[in-house]
């Protein structure tokens, strides 16, 4: 089974550059994670503050150990704040 989340950003127009810097080393480290499968930082072309992260683990565990890891924590504390709004997205494979 896959755990697939989806979440769509908007990012606080003055804060575009130091949110980028902060969601990309979360995810570079994330990659690296064993139960992490695929994790994707996605920028719409025409907004830079409407950003979407796509990540793929092995399984819900997978994803609360994620949470879990320092690097996630830090990316939380310095990096949400930068944020207007997030909304997150649980998807699963049909069966």
């Amino acid at each position: 089974m896959s755990y697939v989340l989806q979440v769509a950003l908007r990012i606080k127009k003055e804060n575009v550059d130091a949110f980028m810097k902060k969601v990309l080393e979360n995810a570079a480290h994330a990659r690296g994670e064993p139960g992490c499968r695929h994790f994707d930082v996605l920028v719409d072309p025409k907004d830079p503050t409407h950003a979407m992260l796509y990540e793929i683990y092995d399984d819900e565990a997978a994803f609360v150990a994620h949470q879990a890891t320092e690097h996630f924590k830090k990316y939380v504390a310095e990096a949400v704040p930068l944020l207007e709004s997030r909304e997150r997205i649980v998807w699963s494979l049909a069966r």
